[in-house]
């Protein structure tokens, strides 16, 4: 596209007021091209030809012959680099000349095993031999023992292999003993609660591959990510050799930082990240520019389709009558639909969750827009690469949210193309994760000592908790599953830690809308909530806590809804503490428990806040790691002699450092909790507290604990630069906060850090 074109055109237009804040041109990249230690078959270089492939790219090359030689192999490249090939090529080498050989595909999303699956049938089709077969939840019962008996290629995601495959490998026993190759395919997208799941998944796959003689490679490719090495380690337990030497080329890219105009400097508010992103999309959708705007949420992939259906509606309809908005808790068909569409070209716009932001070959698009940053680099770049497939120039333009950590960025755009990507974190031996996969090992046969070289040497405290509970039995030398426990992956829910799971309803129709988690649930489909689903209002009228059915009904109204919550810490034990700075941070367990007390409307379009309401839901309690910090004696003695609002300013540091600590982490802000208080009963001393959001913790609290310094001067930073008088959304206040932003204090909060930091 031309891209100085339509930004001259945007700036002429009423509503631009300088939001463009930096402008990045990115190079386009020279091919690398490898070489092959050993020829390909000639049925693989002829459907590579008929791809009009006829050399291979250096990252690719090193792969195959890494893997020939007998080595696990992580590929951490930029997106759209041709990474598949990196696996496709020598599974169907080694299958086409081991005809009882079997490989298994891992993709994150039943989306993106559908299309690769589509990739894959081209170069297989060339090798009679290699049937392949996809296999998940949405595959019809009457194929399911075919598919076992008779699949070479093996395509499924971690939840089949939890419910469907490692249960009954018994029924798989032939798959599982030819096993030859395990490629798991967007391996960045495993981290946190979910990754953590997936590594224990990996185990117990490798564990029973171990007890029938299989010996798999295992194929990872990723995103960039700062320790490839360390995450492929800590996923699958093994060792790998990493190649991240990018060999494809690439178009230039234009990546335009755009912050929306202040409204009101001295309040630091700004015009609406939403609304911003909506004019933006209309004028790419005019111009007829194939266009994928990101956004952070379910909520709002349907306020701003709606923003942008509305804008077209009055000047555009066949713009309008071309743009759809897209989800992961979309059913199935509807998202198979819309994917379709896209890669057909019947779509010019798509407004889209995270859910289109891995490796799903929608066509050739010219522009993305992010509506707030995702959270990490990594994730930035994945989405800002879905533009720019081709040989074109493309666009890709941050809008930037009110929040401090998009702030900060707008700021110091080098902190985002100057810095490295950041580290995916897990936690495989996480209490919460690993008991419920140990209860499903010892189902699949029964565990022992020699488990460990699976499961680390926490297997064994784990697995005594897992006795005094009486859900494992106790045999020597081996522990069984009890009676009690009859199918234990069944309770094992692997992209959440927690095994309920409500379900939306429509109360007239009885038609089942989405399904989600229990806390996202608490905090979106409480009474008198507004949920939003395919643009359509629905005001939830009865949750049901003991069927898990949450109740709605259509309606139209002007507004939507955000829940307020009470978040108690109470320290359970401190693992270890240090000196930094001018005072003490300590890293420990504790136990949180929030509860939901009410919600507030805001006006749809403005984000007004119109009134207040009080709920009532249960209380939801867990243990998780978190890092402290004191503050300095003589800054507690400066405040309180001049009677400074000390709950304010550790009120304000800990908004803050929460805003600021994915930049360091690969997480997102809803990852991370915190609070603060005058006189935590644990200590008797003022106290800020940052925890990870998960019961059990995922990494994030060890990793602030290890980077506190680093995180205590970029939380300055993003005070101090702001140009509002009480404090903001830019810089500490947060829309997820509890107690309605109250109490704060910038300039005490200042003064904490600055004496924390320069004693």
């Amino acid at each position: 596209m031309d891209v100085d074109a339509f930004i001259n055109h945007v700036k002429k237009t009423e509503w631009y007021e300088d939001q463009i804040v930096h402008w990045q041109r990115i190079p386009g990249r020279e091919r690398v091209e490898g070489k092959l230690r050993s020829p390909l078959s000639s049925n693989t270089i002829r459907a590579l030809e008929e791809d009009g492939i006829n050399s291979l790219f250096y990252h690719q090359a090193e792969a195959i012959n890494l893997l020939a030689s007998g080595k696990n192999v992580m590929v951490s490249t930029s997106a759209s680099s041709g990474k598949t090939l990196c696996y496709n090529i020598p599974v169907i080498e080694t299958l086409s000349k081991n005809r009882s050989a079997r490989a298994m595909y891992i993709f994150p999303t039943k989306a993106l095993s559908q299309d690769q699956g589509r990739n894959l049938e081209n170069i297989v089709s060339k090798h009679r031999s290699l049937r392949h077969d996809i296999f998940d939840g949405d595959t019809p019962t009457i194929e399911r023992s075919d598919i076992r008996r008779n699949s070479r290629i093996l395509i499924t995601n971690p939840d089949m292999l939890h419910l469907g495959i490692l249960p009954n490998h018994k029924s798989w026993y032939t798959f599982l003993r030819e096993l030859e190759y395990v490629v798991i395919d967007e391996a960045h997208v495993y981290r946190g609660v979910f990754g953590s799941h997936v590594s224990n998944l990996l185990r117990r796959l490798r564990r029973i591959c171990a007890r029938l003689g299989a010996k798999p490679r295992f194929v990872l490719c990723s995103a960039t990510i700062a320790n490839p090495m360390e995450h492929a380690t800590n996923l699958t337990g093994l060792d790998f050799e990493v190649i991240e030497i990018d060999g494809s080329p690439s178009s230039g890219k234009d990546f335009i930082f755009w912050n929306p105009p202040p409204v009101d400097i001295s309040e630091g508010s700004r015009r609406s990240t939403n609304g911003e992103s909506a004019r933006l999309t209309a004028e790419l959708l005019r111009k007829r520019v194939r266009t994928m705007t990101f956004v952070r949420g379910r909520r709002q992939a349907e306020l701003v389709h709606l923003y942008v259906k509305e804008n077209l509606s009055r000047s555009d309809s066949v713009a309008a009558g071309r743009l759809a908005p897209y989800r992961g808790s979309y059913l199935p068909e509807d998202r198979r639909r819309i994917e379709k569409d896209l890669f057909d070209g019947n779509l010019l716009g798509l407004i889209t969750t995270n859910a289109m932001e891995l490796g799903i070959d929608v066509g050739d698009l010219d522009a993305t827009i992010i509506t707030g940053f995702p959270g990490t680099r990594a994730s930035t770049w994945q989405q800002a690469g879905r533009s720019g497939r081709g040989n074109q120039d493309s666009l890709s333009m941050l809008i930037a949210s009110d929040n401090p950590l998009d702030q900060y960025l707008m700021r110091h755009p080098d902190s985002f193309f100057g810095m490295n990507h950041e580290c995916a974190r897990i936690s495989p031996t996480n209490p919460y994760i690993q008991k419920p996969h140990l209860l499903c090992a010892a189902y699949e046969f029964p565990l022992s000592m020699d488990d460990t070289e699976f499961f680390g040497a926490d297997m064994l405290w784990n697995v005594d908790e897992l006795v005094e509970d009486a859900l494992l039995k106790v045999h020597e030398p081996n522990w069984f599953i009890s009676p009690e426990v009859p199918y234990p992956a069944e309770e094992v829910k692997i992209r959440s830690i927690g095994n309920r799971t409500y379900t939306l309803v429509h109360e007239d129709s009885g038609v089942v809308l989405e399904t989600i988690d229990e806390m996202g649930a608490f905090l979106q489909m409480h009474p008198g909530g507004i949920y939003l689903h395919q643009g359509e209002s629905h005001l939830i009228t009865e949750v049901d806590l003991q069927s898990c059915t949450v109740y709605c009904r259509e309606v139209k109204v002007p507004y939507y809804t955000e829940v307020r919550d009470i978040t108690e810490t109470r320290i359970l034990g401190e693992h270890k503490s240090r000196k930094a700075g001018n005072t003490t941070v300590y890293l420990g367990e504790v136990n949180v428990s929030t509860e939901v007390v009410g919600f507030r409307r805001r006006d749809k379009f403005t984000e007004a806040i119109l009134n207040e309401e009080y709920v009532r839901l249960p209380i939801l309690s867990y243990d998780t790691i978190a890092i402290w910090f004191d503050v300095p004696d003589g800054t507690l003695k400066y405040i309180r002699s001049r009677k400074l609002d000390l709950s304010g300013g550790l009120h304000a540091v800990e908004h803050a450092a929460i805003s600021v600590l994915p930049l360091l982490a690969m997480c997102d802000r809803n990852d991370i909790g915190g609070i603060s208080t005058p006189v935590h009963p644990d200590t008797g001393k003022p106290q800020v507290f940052i925890h990870d959001g998960q019961p059990g913790g995922i990494g994030l609290a060890e990793l602030g604990y290890d980077q506190i310094e680093e995180l205590w001067n970029i939380t300055l930073k993003v005070i101090q630069e702001c140009n509002c008088e009480d404090g903001c959304p830019g810089c500490i206040q947060s829309p997820k906060c509890g107690s309605n932003n109250m109490p704060l204090d910038k300039e005490v909060a200042g003064t904490i850090l600055q004496e924390i930091i320069t004693g």
